[in-house]
């Protein structure tokens, strides 16, 4: 709160009641501010807006050192924002021209890939400001991209609904393997080492997919509807997905898990009939669960007990994306309301 007083304001010879009234409120606000909750984060408030897209957002990511955040969705537009501070819009970037249905950062932070209904996927050097890689083989919508944990190269998967996987180097232009999948790809991620990619797909079920020779090599079942998201935790031995199902699995991804992988599953997240591949992530030590929600709130479980922590509201619309801030207590939120939150938890 910001108490301002300008002299004279109550007139010359204002009578001492207005005087101590003004003491008191004063008072009052010093009071209340020392009330609140101890700030856990850098943000300039604990809650931050930030609107300027022109249409339902669909996705949002941190950087990987978090001093930036790109977001984008249905307006075509990758907006680039400072974080900290402000959080001034620092940039626009422009080239698909369909929907963004997911970006992601390459682990060094340069560059950025995304994934459009345009058929097409993006690799944008943020330095320079521009598209240098346009990647195109797929026959339809591109709904999901992920890329390598390692940087020998970078490799990009991609799922679409042409029924297909694709793996592409970010050197080249072409795409170095395809994986053929009988249903529509909703959603991928690459296993830690990058030798796998896993799958969810409209079929209900997830895939680990064994790069090298093409062929499935686990099928996991447990969703009873479309899966909308994949996120692989920080020390690469589980899986998040999130479903239509209105559940969120964590499933067990390493070589050798026994034959049941699902491990739990967190319930409160909706779908409704906007059918929003919604997503879901991880904390940076894996010791959270976050999901978007079509109730228009964020949903944050531990990840041990199952126990729902938080559901928060503030957005007006359907949360389509969320993720955490790499280093501080600090969540991403972007919506169909065509706004994004950050917001410091507790």
């Amino acid at each position: 709160a910001v108490v301002s007083t300008q002299s004279g304001h109550y007139g010359r010879g204002a009578p001492d009641e207005l005087e101590l009234a003004a003491k008191k409120i004063r008072q009052d606000v010093v009071e209340a501010d020392n009330n609140l909750p101890p700030r856990t984060s850098d943000l300039a408030s604990p809650i931050m807006h930030l609107s300027g897209h022109g249409a339902e957002i669909l996705c949002c990511k941190f950087s990987p050192t978090g001093d930036i955040l790109a977001s984008s969705g249905f307006d075509r537009h990758i907006f680039l924002w400072n974080v900290m501070g402000e959080c001034e819009n620092i940039a626009v970037l422009t080239g698909h021209t369909g929907s963004i249905q997911q970006l992601c950062f390459t682990g060094d932070g340069k560059d950025l890939v995304t994934a459009s209904s345009d058929k097409t996927l993006g690799l944008w050097d943020l330095e320079m400001g521009y598209r240098v890689r346009k990647f195109k083989a797929h026959h339809s919508f591109v709904n999901s991209c992920n890329v390598s944990r390692s940087s020998s190269p970078y490799m990009v998967c991609s799922g679409s609904d042409d029924n297909t996987i694709r793996i592409w180097d970010t050197r080249r232009r072409h795409c170095v393997k395809t994986l053929q999948n009988k249903y529509q790809v909703t959603a991928v991620c690459f296993n830690d080492k990058a030798d796998n990619v896993i799958s969810g797909s409209i079929d209900n079920s997830l895939k680990i997919w064994d790069i090298k020779h093409g062929e499935v090599q686990t099928e996991m079942k447990g969703h009873v509807d479309t899966v909308t998201s994949l996120s692989l935790s920080p020390d690469g031995n589980f899986v998040l997905s999130n479903s239509m199902d209105n559940t969120v699995r964590m499933w067990d991804v390493r070589p050798f898990a026994p034959a049941n992988r699902c491990l739990k599953a967190f319930v409160g997240a909706q779908h409704n009939f906007e059918k929003n591949l919604i997503k879901c992530c991880w904390s940076p030590h894996g010791t959270k669960v976050i999901c978007g929600s079509s109730d228009r709130m964020v949903y944050v479980w531990e990840t041990n007990t199952r126990k729902l922590l938080y559901k928060l509201p503030g957005h007006k619309g359907s949360v389509n994306d969320v993720d955490c801030h790499p280093t501080q207590p600090v969540l991403l939120t972007g919506s169909s309301d065509k706004t994004i939150f950050l917001g410091e938890l507790q």
